[in-house]
């Protein structure tokens, strides 16, 4: 997403908002957003547009019989994409294996938690929500990757190397679940909380929906700079986290190795 900006906005916010309409406009009950951490602050394309994706289906709410909500996580355990994967695939190979930096962390839960909690959050959903999701302590990524190798009957550092490649466009040390503003709320579950809701750019985002309702939807980027003029419309503030060459330059060498 961080590499194709304006795919990502293509998909996750016109694609948010086709499936959100496409629920209104069939009478469905109930519609979940799944999103994401990296909404709070974002400093990634791929946060912008689910916050973007957030706001829209709060919008929604609003002119709709539907009950729109969305649910805030981290990482999700063995999900396509996970680094517990990746992981295993080089302690296999006989190593590297690579973590962007070493004081990065992250929070973590396991498939069927993700998915029920996520049921649960619909259930409670009566209508523009944004729920947060309790992801317990949050896993040092270089604490994670040194127990898997030992786990594999390996010892770091001496049967496996570690590798720190830097950090990747858009990334961030720690992902929040809430902007300053936004506050917490309990719900009747004990591990879902609820956003204090915010003032959302209603204007803005009915101009954007009407645009992607035409035959030929108008307004989407077609390159870097246009995502982020997009972007920064709803999000004034948003600035894109690139890594230091030096930190390209060595991403890049170990990917040729």
């Amino acid at each position: 997403m961080e590499a194709n900006p304006e795919e990502a906005i293509k998909n996750n916010v016109q694609g948010t908002y086709e499936i959100a309409w496409a629920a209104h406009k069939y009478g469905a009950r109930k519609f979940v957003l799944v999103s994401t951490d990296k909404a709070v602050n974002p400093s990634s394309v791929m946060g912008a547009s689910k916050r973007i994706a957030e706001m829209i289906v709060q919008h929604l709410n609003t002119i709709s019989s539907t009950n729109y909500a969305a649910v805030r996580f981290g990482n999700v355990l063995g999900s396509r994409g996970s680094v517990i994967p990746l992981f295993r695939r080089q302690i296999l190979a006989g190593g590297p294996v690579t973590v962007t930096h070493e004081k990065m962390i992250r929070y973590f839960m396991t498939i069927p938690e993700a998915v029920q909690l996520i049921i649960q959050a619909g259930a409670l959903a009566s209508g523009g929500e944004i729920f947060l999701l309790d992801m317990g302590e949050p896993v040092r990524i270089l604490d994670l990757a040194e127990t898997l190798i030992r786990l594999s009957g390996f010892e770091p550092y001496s049967d496996i190397e570690i590798e720190i490649t830097g950090i990747r466009p858009g990334e961030k040390l720690y992902e929040e679940l809430l902007t300053p503003e936004e506050g917490v709320e309990a719900t009747a579950h004990r591990r879902i909380f609820a956003a204090k809701p915010c003032q959302l750019p209603t204007e803005l985002i009915e101009a954007v929906m009407a645009g992607f309702s035409q035959p030929r939807p108008g307004g989407l980027p077609s390159d870097l700079e246009s995502s982020l003029n997009f972007i920064r419309k709803f999000l004034p503030e948003f600035k894109l986290v690139r890594p230091r060459p030096r930190l390209l330059e060595t991403a890049a060498a170990s990917k040729e190795e």
